[in-house]
């Protein structure tokens, strides 16, 4: 029995209130095996979540789909299962500030700035982009939920900025400020190198299939780097 099977036998036709019935799934159907349990609880959230967000742009387009699909791969024979769970938390009665705050719980260890839930907002920007703009509607919802999920503002436009293609601020990606000397922004380049190394990312329990998201990152944090080195070097 895969992992949603298990997953949704828990939950059962909890339509309408289907949070609490998830939640209490992933802490005791998942309670001996922690790895498994890191890794529904992170694809849970980014499912819930985004079931959520197109709830709240009221739009859910094809490109959206696509790029859900491109972060989250499942078996073809799991698609009707993905398909409930992505049903049911949008029917849910709970509004999305409950989703967040639930399943960040299951995520993290209630720390700010949190990676996991950078990963999760990541996914989240990656769907909210893919139909050309990240609209007002979803900039709104995802920095309601950057605030949930207790992301510092600083550090929540770091990671708007990355999903900017128009007019990004490379310092703003790589969290540093035009005053800073180079010597400091390349130790904070480096050190955001590391931290998104695909090795880390498995340790905290993001599936392989979102390491896509983690490649655009780094595309994003190499970009900023390379622009920043060649205008110090310009000046």
């Amino acid at each position: 029995m895969s992992f949603w099977e298990k997953l949704l036998n828990a939950v059962g036709n909890a339509a309408g209130n289907a949070l609490s019935a998830m939640v209490e799934a992933i802490r005791t159907v998942f309670e001996g095996d922690p790895e498994t349990r890191r890794k529904v609880a992170f694809s849970v959230a980014i499912i819930a979540l985004s079931a959520k967000m197109a709830k709240a742009d009221g739009v859910v387009s094809e490109k959206e789909v696509q790029a859900f699909r491109d972060i989250f791969f499942f078996p073809q024979d799991q698609a009707k299962n993905v398909a409930r769970l992505y049903n049911l938390a949008r029917q849910d009665v709970a509004g999305y500030e409950a989703y967040a705050a639930k399943l960040s719980s299951l995520c993290v260890s209630c720390t700010s700035n949190c990676a996991v839930l950078e990963d999760v907002l990541d996914g989240l920007f990656h769907i909210a982009k893919a139909d050309g703009a990240v609209h007002e509607k979803e900039m709104n919802f995802l920095h309601h939920i950057g605030q949930i999920f207790e992301m510092s503002e600083e550090r929540f436009e770091q990671i708007a900025a990355r999903h900017v293609s128009i007019g990004r601020d490379p310092y703003k990606v790589l969290g540093v400020s035009p005053s800073d000397d180079f010597p400091t922004i390349r130790r904070r380049y480096r050190g955001l190198v590391s931290e998104n190394h695909p090795d880390r990312l498995i340790s905290r329990g993001v599936p392989r299939e979102f390491h896509a998201i983690a490649n655009e990152r780094m595309a994003a944090l190499n970009d900023a780097y390379a622009t920043i080195e060649k205008e110090r070097r310009a000046a």
